[in-house]
């Protein structure tokens, strides 16, 4: 079973806090910044940081990249894709750069993979495990990808 935890990005201050489900009267001590400080937060629950327009509130996947990094929505990953098939018919496998995000009950990676110089958009794909003996051909291997960003401060990894 994965470990249930959020990190919201804070839109004033352009930073994340991470550990928001354990605020509780803003005791100091529960949320943190990316570098583990305490953080300084007026929200006095997490309901408050759910229900703050200032914040985007993001889940813990349960998974990390091969470096050990947890994965959480709007992160960007450097990934493996499996072959990538285009409105020209061709296939393109590779590495690819893709957010993630939580649809249908699942987490999943919109892989944005550069065919001829430009960068595709592409359906979705399941971020999984990796640890079964065969990973589908539209799955992305967490231990495989490497955390290299997050949507907001690093937009431009999905750039073309």
């Amino acid at each position: 079973m994965r470990e249930i935890k959020f990190r919201a990005w804070d839109k004033e201050t352009e930073c994340y806090l991470y550990g928001i489900q354990d605020a509780y009267d803003t005791l100091s001590g529960h949320v943190k910044y990316d570098d583990g400080e305490n953080a300084c937060y007026d929200e006095d629950c997490f309901g408050g940081f759910l229900d703050n327009d200032r914040y985007v509130v993001e889940q813990f996947t349960g998974l990390k990249d091969k470096n050990g990094r947890e994965i959480y929505e709007g992160d960007v990953l450097d990934c493996i894709n499996g072959d990538i098939n285009t409105s020209d018919k061709a296939f393109y496998p590779g590495r690819c750069m893709g957010q993630v995000g939580f649809v249908g009950a699942s987490f999943i990676v919109w892989p944005r993979p550069v065919v001829d110089g430009h960068r595709m958009h592409y359906g979705c794909e399941a971020l999984s495990d990796g640890l079964t003996k065969y990973t589908w051909e539209n799955e992305i291997a967490a231990g495989e990808s490497v955390v290299v960003g997050n949507v907001y401060a690093n937009p431009e990894l999905l750039e073309e």
